[in-house]
This record gives structure tokens, sequence and C-alpha cells, in this order.
């Protein structure tokens, strides 16, 4: 493996020609899809207008997080810390200790390295009601492994107390915020920011996010896929492309990564003949995909099974489009993965 300031090896596509990584493009591919601007930031204004306790802490990236529209509206329930995560989480206790309802952001990579200790302590361990809200998850940027955010579930699931949410659409982020409000402890989320796609709905009608709830959002005879974030959309446009070969997908969105939807995951896994494929955007250590087989292989539930998921090292910059195929968490990638497993 190369160090750190050696020259890493770039894969190259089929034809020979090196794979271009340079341009950094802050942008989902999400062709096809509306998208709602800031859906965090004015689902909490929403909610604060009803509740007093509702208060915002950011460490120095309102804006990147979607937390100025809660600041420009509110300002005397904003709390701009600087770029200290650690006195960002420790404060928020301190709300959470007066009887206030904090929302802490930042970007996830700060939030689960550089202030996990305090987390662990002044908030997880008095199962105190912070509310974590973190962007840039996963490989949602281009600016390499100082702010892809591969680990963070992993990290955060071995905590105490944490619920973890990994929300796939500016539908899930809207429907999250009173739910984990009302939550008595601690949670993380992750965060889409900015111009967000309405996805869910557009495949559910009837959709709204269930805290700990894992909901059927395609029926499919063939495939079973267990998706969480972003990559639930990734598979439901795999699904669509599948099935012109006739290939049934289904996909099971499981947006709560802890607790676990374990029910709903064993009932499904459990319908014969279907293969079985987690996708998530997290590296294949310690998130959804590991949580999914442990709980089938404890529960004596045993289909054939695959994962797609980032792998276990630090990944490259450059733009997105670039990297989701490099990793192979691209809608084609997805849809030739599991055409190649059938």
């Amino acid at each position: 493996m190369a160090r750190k300031y050696e020259q890493r090896r770039v894969p190259r596509i089929t034809d020979g020609e090196r794979m271009a990584t340079s341009a950094m493009i802050a942008s989902l591919a999400a062709e096809g899809y509306d998208t709602v601007n800031a859906p965090f930031g004015h689902a909490l204004v929403d909610l604060a207008k009803k509740d007093d306790r509702i208060v915002g802490l950011t460490a120095d990236l309102s804006k990147y997080t979607d937390l100025h529209v809660f600041a420009n509206v509110m300002p005397d329930r904003f709390y701009q810390m600087g770029m200290a995560e650690q006195v960002l989480v420790s404060t928020a206790a301190g709300l959470a200790r007066e009887g206030f309802i904090p929302f802490a952001t930042t970007y996830a990579v700060f939030a689960s390295r550089r202030a996990y200790d305090f987390i662990a302590m002044a908030i997880a361990e008095e199962n105190l009601p912070v509310k974590i809200i973190c962007a840039l998850p996963g490989l949602t940027t281009g600016y390499g492994p100082s702010h892809q955010a591969t680990e963070d579930l992993a990290i955060f699931r071995g905590l105490p107390n944490m619920t973890i949410i990994d929300p796939c659409d500016a539908d899930d982020i809207a429907g999250m915020v009173p739910q984990i409000a009302t939550h008595d402890g601690p949670v993380y989320s992750r965060l889409l920011r900015g111009k967000v796609p309405s996805v869910l709905t557009r495949h559910k009608p009837d959709y709204k996010f269930q805290l700990g709830k894992a909901q059927m959002i395609r029926e499919g005879k063939d495939v079973l896929i267990i998706s969480s974030g972003f990559m639930t959309m990734r598979a439901l446009d795999a699904a669509e492309r599948l099935a012109a070969d006739n290939v049934d997908v289904a996909v099971l969105h499981v947006p709560t990564i802890k607790p676990l939807d374990t029910e709903t995951i064993l009932a499904e896994a459990g319908k014969g003949g279907r293969l079985v494929v987690t996708a998530e955007n997290h590296t294949e250590v310690g998130g959804l995909g590991e949580a999914v087989a442990r709980t089938l292989l404890t529960n004596g539930v045993a289909p054939s099974f695959r994962m797609i998921a980032l792998p276990d090292e630090f990944l490259e910059a450059g733009a997105l489009p670039t990297l989701h195929d490099m990793y192979e968490i691209s809608v084609d990638k997805v849809a030739e993965r599991i055409k190649g497993w059938l």
C-alpha cells in the first residue's frame, strides 16, 4: 500500500485510459428526481416555532449543514462555536442538561473522529437528548480521506444509547427531525445538504419516515436489496434498469441503522428464493451490511447474501461520478454487480 505522500495507483477503465479524478464535483447524480432546498434547515425551523426548547449549534459550518436557515430565522437560539467540535458537543450536552433539545451540526468526519470521546462521555453515557447531525457522510465529497466519513457508522454503532440514522433523501430528513426531537436520548444522523432529491415518495407515494422502522419501497421476487442512505436511491434506479432484463428486484429501505429493525429484515430475507444484497455508502466494515449479516446468521436465516459497500481503505479524491464508478456504488455498477451474482 502506498504511504500518504507516495503516488497512489488509480484504477484504469477498460480501454486503458486513466480515470480522471481531478475535478471536485460536490453533486449527487440524481437525474429525474425533484429536489428540495435545505430540508433539514427548514424542518428544524418549523419544529422550533412549536417548541422553545429547540436550539441549534454548529462548528463554523452552518452554511454547509443547512443550519444557516435556522440561524437566519432564530438568531437568539443559534450558537456558533467555531472550529472546535469538542466544545460544540460539550456545550450541547450542557444545554441538554438545562432542558433544551440541542441540534449540533458539523461534518461527519469531525464528529466521529475528533469529538468521539466527548460524545461518549458527555452525551451518550448520560443518555442526553443531543441530536448530532452531520454532513458529508461516506462518499458524498470528492475531497479525499480528510472529509470522507466512510467509517462513521461503524464508530457510533459501538456506542451504547446512541440511535443512528442514515436518511435517503429530503423526505426522510424532513420526517426525521420532529421524531428524533421527541426521542429521549442521543441521536447521530447523517445529512444530505443543499438541494436534496425527493426519492422515496416518487416510488412509494405514502412513504413517511418512521424512527426505528425499515420499509419496503419496491416489491420483487428475484432479488432483495436492503439499503440505507442515498444507496436506496441507487438501488431503486438499478432495480428499474434490471427490470428491463426481466430481473425483479425488491428494495427494503433501512433509514435507522441502530436500533435495527430486525423483525422486518428477518421477515423479508426469510422469504425463500431471493438473493439478498445490502447496499450502503459506508465501508464494508461495521456498517449496515455486517449488521444485517449478523442478524441473519444469529437467527438461522441463510439466504444467498452479498454486500455492496465501500472498500476498507482510504479513498481517492476527485469528481464524485468518477469515484462512484470507481468504487462501484453508481447505478450502472450496482445493476452490473447484481446481474453478475444471479
